[in-house]
């Protein structure tokens, strides 16, 4: 929203303070003042000027030779450039000695070899931008009413010696989109008074409904329509000072009648319409739903279709208006126009809003209407605009207003007491500084024994509950005289619940391995989303994606982390780690929402270590990768309750690849990238794994007990058995612990062997074992005994031998 200044010192007496300053007074009080415009630019010495005569260059067929009165005795010479300069009118002139915005000091010259002691200036070389100046005047000198005094100040005329002041309105506070609005707003913050505009309406003897009558179908949507006939008008320019205060608010002006409506638009907030009588086609109007596949053409020239959801102004048959929007090309106010229906009417948000989305029409009208108008004013803006009309488009207004009003006033009361805004605000606040507020505020109230019981008016749709009265108080008494204080209550420190800190470890621990954080998108494309997922489940997909890349939610954490390796990789970054916990989105069944499963997973390629003056390197493998997984479970407890299982899963290597188990259950794998996969990537030898991060994290453990370091030797026996092919190294290894009871307290793999001197099918594979007694040294005969145990039950259970 624009505010002019020198406009609203018509509403409220600012006598004392500048744009500036009420600019930080509105800005502390809740609304943002994003900015305060000087509308001069620097300009100085520009006149009114009389063209007494106008002739043609001699010496140039653009150029026009002027003799202009500038106030100051003899008429001085200016060479012109402008196609409409013309004797008679009344122009702004830049005397010698000007400064024009930029800088640009006007001197005299010779044109073409005439003298020129000035310069006619146009609209846009004072500084006003383009598409604000009147179309007649776009592409030529702004021409000045007759009745402008020649000498006069023209920037003061043009209103130039304003500041408009550009508020940044959240959406609540619609009651400030109007001139009025923001008087009372500025009033209540400086204490002043509002003085509401004079509407003096003086009725011919005609009857209104003579003219024209008004029906209202949708009256849900249009609970308020109200019209008056302004006759034997004559089109021609408004007033340069409502000219100048439209600019100022970022309208052009167009012509008399149009330019009064725009001109109450901003004055009350209540957007009006003017339709030409004789063009309506009949003598009815008609508020309706507009049928499927109606169409109307608007004034912006543009034929529109129309559905059901659309609200519509009629002539009883065909659309003249899409209602809150804008006018319709058929009955448009033209140069030929003498009567005039003027239309104001309370419209419901969600129909207007929903005719702007469908149509891309968003207009000064529309947006206050989708905001939300006071229905309280829209006759007294009707009465007001018809009075101008007949000031200054020579009108008659006819007797009497045409309405249908179903609209029900719903008086809006908040009780509230002063304890509970001290409670609130922290502060002291005084039973009478409450009042004052609300005096200023200028709403209603009666007080009795501290109790406030408030009636809000009509123009503050905003106020309904008492924390909206806590809140109006808070601003006004003044954000800065709040005091900073701390709540009476029972502190207790803030701290990570258990999941939290155990992320926060797991993060940590990758870290330290090695690992970098990434953060990667939540949305993929259809034939990503499935890859790698735990757990099958059906695409979930936008309703409105912004590209097909990103139109479906992911199921695995693994796809875009191959994407970002495979980003590093194409610029020179070979060795590449990288981890990532966050949400995958498995469909939980039609029209319900998705569950969201927390996920960690890692990718890792390229060489893992590297101790180059040793000559040595270490590429990712594996055993690399479930080496960081051992240590990450280890960390959280859970390393003798993880069980390894080689698997086959799809996009992965089928001899390299392993699920995880927890306690029996699937939580995961590790495995490297099958070739197919890894060339489709542009990936050389590459592993992942994925885990269900929340099973992990929210897995019972026990309380780490701490054990004395062994004061006994141990004793260490290596076996090397005999198996078939297919039988798993870890099955043999789970038979050995448990054959080995409580002295065997750790068995290792440190070999696997096959070759020729292995029978076919037949692989070795060599454990280390280690025997201790915690509480007195072993004997060999104790050992003996249990390490023959073991080999026992690996020979019954696998059909194991002793390699010899």
């Amino acid at each position: 929203m624009f505010v002019s200044y020198k406009w609203l010192q018509e509403y409220v007496d600012l006598t004392g303070i500048t744009a500036k300053e009420l600019a930080d007074r509105i800005t502390k009080s809740g609304i943002e003042v994003e900015s305060v415009e000087v509308l001069n630019k620097g300009a100085q010495g520009v006149v009114i000027g009389h063209v007494v005569e106008r002739e043609p260059h001699p010496n140039a067929d653009k150029l026009s030779k002027c003799l202009v009165d500038i106030g100051e005795g003899e008429p001085v010479q200016i060479i012109c450039g402008a196609p409409n300069v013309a004797q008679g009118q009344k122009v702004a002139v830049a005397k010698v000695g000007a400064v024009l915005p930029g800088n640009f000091k006007i001197k005299r010259a010779k044109l073409r070899g005439e003298e020129s002691n000035g310069m006619i200036c146009s609209l846009q070389e004072l500084g006003i931008e383009s598409k604000l100046v009147p179309k007649e005047y776009a592409d030529g000198i702004f021409v000045f009413p007759s009745d402008a005094a020649v000498g006069a100040d023209a920037l003061e005329l043009l209103n130039l010696d304003d500041e408009v002041l550009e508020l940044g309105l959240t959406p609540n506070r619609a009651d400030c989109l109007s001139m009025i609005g923001v008087a009372y707003e500025v009033a209540a913050i400086l204490g002043r008074g509002v003085k509401l505009p004079a509407v003096e309406l003086r009725e011919n003897g005609e009857n209104v409904r003579d003219y024209i009558s008004v029906r209202v179908d949708a009256q849900n949507d249009n609970p308020l329509y109200a019209g008056r006939i302004v006759k034997n008008v004559k089109i021609g320019p408004s007033p340069l000072w409502m000219q100048a205060r439209l600019m100022a608010a970022g309208i052009r002006p167009h012509n008399n009648v149009v330019d009064i409506t725009n001109y109450i638009l901003l004055e009350y907030g209540q957007p009006l319409h003017a339709f030409d009588y004789d063009r309506l086609g009949s003598k009815e109007i008609l508020v309706r739903r507009a049928k499927a596949g109606e169409t109307i053409v608007t004034l912006d020239d543009v034929e529109r279709t129309l559905t059901e959801e659309h609200l519509v102004i009629t002539n009883g048959a065909e659309p003249v208006a899409l209602a809150g929007v804008m006018g319709g090309a058929n009955s448009e106010v033209q140069n030929d126009t003498t009567t005039v229906f003027i239309e104001s009417a309370y419209f419901a948000s969600p129909v207007i809003r929903q005719a702007v989305k469908d149509h891309g029409l968003r207009s000064e009208a529309s947006t206050r209407f989708e905001k939300g108008i006071d229905p309280a004013r829209t006759k007294e803006a009707l009465d007001r605009a018809a009075a101008l009309m007949a000031e200054y488009a020579g009108g008659e207004v006819a007797g009497g207003v045409v309405e249908v009003n179903t609209w029900q006033p719903k008086e809006v009361v908040v009780t509230i007491t002063l304890d509970r805004i001290n409670q609130v605000l922290g502060t002291a606040i005084t039973k009478d500084e409450v009042a004052n507020i609300l005096t200023n505020l200028q709403f209603a109230f009666t007080e009795d024994n501290g109790t406030f019981t408030i009636t809000v008016p009509s123009r503050r749709r905003d106020i309904a509950i008492e924390e909206d009265i806590i809140e109006e108080v808070a601003r006004l008494y003044g954000y800065d005289n709040l005091p900073a204080t701390l709540p009476i209550a029972e502190a207790t420190p803030g701290k990570l619940t258990p999941y939290q800190a155990k992320r926060r470890k797991v993060r940590r621990y990758l870290e330290d391995a090695g690992l970098l954080q990434a953060i990667t998108y939540s949305l993929t494309n259809e034939a990503k989303a499935p890859m790698f997922a735990l757990e099958a489940a059906a695409p979930i997909r936008l309703a409105l994606p912004m590209s097909e890349e990103r139109s479906v939610l992911r199921q695995s954490l693994v796809p875009h982390l191959l994407e970002a390796a495979s980003y590093n990789r194409a610029r020179q970054v070979e060795n590449v780690a990288l981890y990532e916990t966050g949400s995958v989105y498995l469909a939980s069944g039609e029209h319900e929402l998705p569950n969201e499963k927390e996920r960690l997973a890692g990718v890792l390629t390229g060489v893992w270590h590297a101790h180059l003056w040793q000559g040595e390197k270490k590429a990712v493998d594996f055993y690399v990768v479930k080496g960081i997984l051992d240590g990450l479970f280890a960390l959280l407890g859970l390393e003798k309750r993880i069980e390894y299982k080689q698997a086959k899963r799809e996009h992965l290597h089928p001899g390299r690849t392993a699920d995880i188990l927890l306690d029996g259950k699937t939580i995961g794998f590790v495995g490297q990238l099958h070739p197919v996969v890894q060339k489709e990537f542009d990936l050389k030898e590459t592993y992942v794994f994925e885990l269900a991060l929340a099973d992990v994290l929210n897995a019972d453990v026990e309380e780490i007990r701490y054990a004395a370091i062994p004061r006994f030797p141990s004793i260490a026996r290596d076996i090397a058995l005999v198996v078939d092919e297919h039988v798993v190294a870890g099955d043999v290894q789970k038979a050995i612990v448990a054959a080995g009871g409580e002295l065997l307290k750790d068995v290792a793999i440190f070999d696997v062997y096959k070759g020729d001197r292995l029978p076919e099918g037949k692989k070795s594979i060599a454990f280390a074992l280690r025997y201790y007694d915690p509480e007195r040294t072993l004997t060999d005969e104790e050992v003996t005994a249990v390490h023959e145990q073991v080999i026992k039950a690996v020979e019954q259970q696998f059909g194991a031998t002793l390699r010899g």
